[in-house]
């Protein structure tokens, strides 16, 4: 097993102007180490390049610049090897209507050159919960299971690198969980998990690191708890004894009353301590209850890393 499972060194694409306007660089030189064995999510806004990446990575796409590695091989030496150690579960719903899901994984397998004495669709569909539909036609499926055979479809050649592209969008939450048992499974035997999603709490919980594409440029990339560490901002939970008429003014302090009655006073962390936001808190003769602190989550870093950029 290679230390990193993708490797990319200044990757660019540029997509060429025409009449609906200039030429659009897509990625900017980007450069990211994937590591073997990893759940790594690669979020970004609408817009920002992670599409064109994956795109890149599957071999959808021709790049303009730079190098990709995968599994050890490179894309432009061993283009075969490469596209054979990646499987790609994509966002749209591109399936046959006509085949059943065992044909459609019988079909994907051999295009990828797996012998028929090393297939595994009864078993893939068994993982995925698709054994009773095996013979079903696709067009009859509802759109929770056209997604679990995505996932399957992307499973036929065994790849060492799985790349889930909004995996979750739209699904109800006994699906989410069910994919997830199966990615968390997946992974525990040995494969890396590439994750792009807009649920950012699905990737605070899920990833082992992070890469943060805004704009065609890496913008982060650090372990997710690294991440959440990095935000300057704090937010001191109040629970005083009597509510205040008016909020107090703490010089430049803010403050905000919450629905159940809590007052949330934010600041950073690089200027003040908690210690000092409770001193100024009793200053203003508030009588305080119970307090707690709240922890940024990963939406907060994703918009102080992209807002401003």
């Amino acid at each position: 097993m290679p230390s990193n499972a993708i490797e990319i060194r200044g990757l660019q694409k540029t997509y060429p102007g025409g009449r609906s306007g200039p030429a659009k660089d897509a990625l900017k030189g980007v450069d990211l180490d994937i590591p073997a064995g990893s759940i790594f999510g690669l979020l970004g806004p609408n817009g920002a390049g992670k599409s064109t990446m994956i795109n890149i990575l599957a071999g959808l796409v021709i790049k303009s610049a730079g190098s990709v590695r995968i599994w050890g091989f490179d894309q432009d030496v061993n283009p075969r090897q490469s596209r054979a150690a990646i499987g790609v579960m994509p966002q749209e719903l591109n399936l046959d209507p006509f085949f059943t899901p065992r044909a459609a994984l019988e079909v994907q397998a051999g295009l990828y050159g797996v012998p028929k004495s090393r297939r595994r669709s009864d078993e893939i569909l068994e993982m995925v919960g698709l054994t009773d539909k095996a013979e079903a036609y696709a067009r009859t499926l509802s759109g929770g299971m056209r997604r679990r055979l995505l996932l399957a479809k992307a499973l036929v050649h065994q790849p060492n690198v799985l790349v889930l592209d909004e995996p979750t969008a739209g699904v109800d939450i006994e699906l989410r969980q069910m994919l997830w048992e199966n990615i968390r499974r997946l992974n525990q035997k040995g494969m890396t998990i590439i994750l792009t999603t807009h649920y950012l709490e699905e990737a605070e919980e899920m990833c082992d690191e992070i890469a943060i594409i805004n704009q065609g440029s890496l913008v982060a990339r650090d372990s997710t708890v690294n991440l959440l560490r990095q935000l300057d901002a704090r937010c001191l939970l109040v629970v005083p004894e009597t509510a205040p008429e008016t909020l107090p003014d703490l010089g430049g302090l803010e403050v905000t009353r919450r629905d159940n009655g809590e007052l949330a006073f934010s600041y950073r962390g690089s200027e003040l301590t908690a210690n000092a936001v409770l001193e100024a808190v009793r200053q203003a003769g508030i009588v305080i209850k119970d307090v707690r602190t709240e922890q940024a989550n990963l939406e907060d870093v994703f918009l102080a890393l992209t807002r401003s950029r």
